[in-house]
């Protein structure tokens, strides 16, 4: 008995250790929850508890110059869904997608993911807003975000840039500034319980977005609707490839307007290709500039008194360097001319002696002060640097092409910055677009002044140059550019297009006009670029040129600069001199519209496009007429009415490649079987024969030295 005893008193004394234990570990776990982990599972049951729905901060508004809004925001309504409170998902799925015109599934993917909080669409119209709510879904809710709308549509689209739908600044300006344009986004905080409904009169906490800052821009409203209607007469007048027209304050660096075409709607920017907006060809397209560039060479000559004005210089058509004759633009040259003239006349030969006098380590020491070969630092994304020869690599025929504009490559911001400098008294002055940061109040932050990055040439030699241009719109090749009440300067340039893959692209040009005004305390400078017109006119004087003279005009008068009552006139708008002489119209019809365009320039013809087909279905004159060189022949690319529905007229191969052929004949519905390799020489169908789409054309080819009609 007393035995049983011991033994009970051991368990119960073993069982009580036992309890000790367990009551120890349990408090010490305890302990280490409340202690150790408690702030951390404090956190996340509340956060299980708590749903955060974002409220996003308001972005802020773009102005011009003069405090003319140019972007706001608007609110606008997102739908989300919290996927545990929504009870007929597949309902709820099918009504949403069929009134946000979304696929059933993707919906109902998002309603029954494992999560708290998922958009089912954001940024929806008012309309639609409305019908969703009138549907009283559980578990679907709205919050208010603001959207981006650009007041002007399509005006100065590459400098604003645009939005994506997060309210993130993509292009432009909008994604430059855009840490100082979006703002601090807010939350709404909802208290749940553990069912996941949310709990009456529980905690409701709203924290407020913070509105981001505004910006002024450099922008001026009114000329840059000047510059935005002289881009679409440019493309309704020669549509050309691209185009651009950048307006700035030479004595500032303010750009106080900048276009480009092709253009778009960054209110709908989705719906246009990438390659028109993603690029600003303003700042982004290298091009030889031609003679335009020929200001920097006179500059550079008059600082370091290498030329004078009254400097003599004959043309005889043509200059000779190393092994090449290079060319004046006019046939048989200028004769003797002084050096006033050469600028005036924008003679190629007096303007390579010009640059081969300087030599190359000077003509290099202006290419790099005035800025070339290095980017302008306009804050604008994308921004390229041109292209320049290495000194190391440079010949005298390269020394000789650069001093009038060729084998080198510039943007047409860049140019416009050396032009500027080249007027203003010689200060290179850095480009930019923002004047002010300013808050929500109207309180400026933050102000952008000019910034001078060095001196080029001197007071002197900047106001010679002046009077130099102007003279060049006075009597020479720039007087297309004259403008009624202000005397203004400037310099024309044609140049060939550079293919992707090095030398000229045949029949493919640039026009430009460089141009300021007034010549004695120039206002504006003026960047006109026209790439690839079309209509066989291309020089600078006759297709740049005469752009800048109402884009001035209006632009000056809207500044309040005084006009300058009778003004001497041009003696006549400026052409290209052409002997004139009677010759017979080609016939090309039923031609490639390459081929077409390739015969008339060779014939001595200007031409003009109608419809936008590839062949040449009809020409005014006829073929055979006799008329003076330069006569402008009208080439119909419409198939005319008479062709039955499904034929097409079968036009002449002669001369083509196969690639040609191939590409010309699939492009009106025909198939080619080729046959010996060179230029068509032969082919099946006679040309001008009405054959059905889908018909095979057998084509003869043979090299150039055997080829038949």
């Amino acid at each position: 008995m007393r035995s049983t005893n011991i033994i009970i008193r051991k368990r119960i004394a073993l069982l009580f250790m036992l309890a000790i234990v367990i009551l120890s570990i349990l408090i010490g776990r305890l302990a280490f929850i409340q202690f150790v982990r408690g702030d951390e599972l404090r956190k996340d049951a509340a956060d299980f508890r708590m749903r955060e729905v974002p409220v996003e901060a308001k972005r802020g508004t773009i102005y011009d110059r003069n405090l003319n809004e140019l972007v706001t925001s608007i609110s606008t309504d997102s739908v989300y869904a919290i996927p545990s409170h929504v009870k007929n998902k597949e309902d709820a799925a099918a009504k949403l997608a069929e009134l946000l015109n979304m696929d059933d599934e993707t919906v109902l993917k998002k309603l029954k993911r494992r999560s708290s909080f998922e958009w089912i669409r954001r940024k929806i119209d008012w309309d639609t807003a409305q019908k969703i709510k009138a549907l009283k879904l559980e578990g679907i809710g709205f919050a208010e975000e603001s959207k981006r709308f650009y007041k002007q549509e399509s005006l100065a689209p590459h400098v604003l840039g645009f939005t994506g739908v997060d309210n993130q600044g993509l292009i432009g300006v909008e994604k430059v500034y855009d840490e100082e344009l979006k703002g601090v986004p807010g939350q709404i905080v909802v208290e749940y319980d553990a069912a996941g409904r949310e709990i009456p009169q529980a905690m409701h906490e709203y924290i407020s977005p913070q509105q981001g800052n505004n910006l002024v821009l450099t922008i001026d409203q009114t000329i840059q609707y000047f510059v935005e209607r002289e881009l679409d007469k440019i493309v309704d007048t020669y549509n050309p490839t691209s185009a651009v027209i950048a307006v700035m304050d030479p004595k500032t660096g303010e750009v106080l307007a900048m276009g480009n075409r092709p253009t778009f709607n960054p209110n709908k920017w989705q719906d246009y290709q990438s390659s028109i907006w993603d690029r600003n060809p303003a700042i982004w397209y290298n091009y030889e500039p031609g003679s335009t560039f020929k200001i920097i060479t006179t500059a550079a000559a008059l600082e370091e008194n290498t030329v004078q004005m009254d400097d003599e210089f004959y043309d005889p058509g043509y200059i000779k360097v190393a092994d090449r004759r290079i060319r004046c633009w006019k046939s048989g040259g200028h004769g003797s001319q002084t050096f006033v003239e050469v600028v005036q006349n924008s003679c190629n030969p007096g303007f390579i002696e010009v640059g081969l006098e300087l030599g190359k380590e000077k003509f290099y020491k202006y290419i790099e002060a005035f800025g070339f070969g290095d980017l302008t630092g306009i804050e604008l994304t994308g921004e390229a640097r041109g292209i320049t020869i290495n000194p190391k690599n440079t010949t005298n025929l390269n020394l000789a092409t650069m001093s009038i504009g060729h084998s080198i490559a510039v943007t047409p911001i860049q140019l416009l910055t050396a032009v500027s400098a080249a007027i203003n008294g010689g200060d290179l002055i850095e480009p930019y677009i923002v004047k002010e940061v300013r808050d929500k109040e109207g309180k400026v932050i933050e102000q952008f002044k000019p910034k001078k990055v060095r001196q080029v040439i001197s007071e002197d030699t900047s106001h010679r140059l002046r009077e130099l241009l102007g003279k060049v719109v006075q009597n020479g090749t720039g007087r297309n550019a004259y403008v009624e009440g202000y005397p203004a300067g400037g310099k024309t340039g044609t140049a060939q297009v550079v293919g992707s893959s090095g030398g000229y692209v045949s029949g493919k040009y640039v026009a430009s006009f460089a141009g300021f005004a007034p010549v004695k305390d120039p206002e504006i400078a003026v960047l006109i670029m026209i790439r690839e017109p079309k209509g066989g006119v291309y020089f600078g004087g006759q297709v740049a040129a005469p752009v800048f003279a109402p884009l001035a005009r209006d632009t000056l008068r809207y500044m309040g600069v005084p006009e300058t009552r009778n003004m001497e006139r041009p003696v006549m708008p400026y052409e290209i001199p052409q002997q004139t002489m009677e010759i017979e119209v080609p016939n090309v019809e039923n031609l490639s519209l390459n081929e077409a365009m390739k015969e008339l320039r060779a014939s001595g013809f200007a031409f003009k496009t109608k419809g936008e087909g590839q062949v040449v279905y009809k020409q005014v004159p006829e073929a055979g007429a006799v008329v003076e060189n330069g006569t402008t022949v009208l080439l119909d690319l419409n198939p005319p009415p008479d062709v039955p529905e499904g034929k097409v007229t079968m036009p002449d191969l002669t001369g083509c490649t196969i690639k040609e052929t191939g590409s010309l004949l699939e492009s009106i519905g025909l198939h080619l079987e080729a046959s010996g390799t060179g230029l068509a020489a032969e082919q099946s169908i006679k040309p001008g024969t009405k054959v059905n789409k889908g018909t095979t054309v057998q084509v003869s080819f043979k090299p150039p030295g055997n080829s038949t009609n």
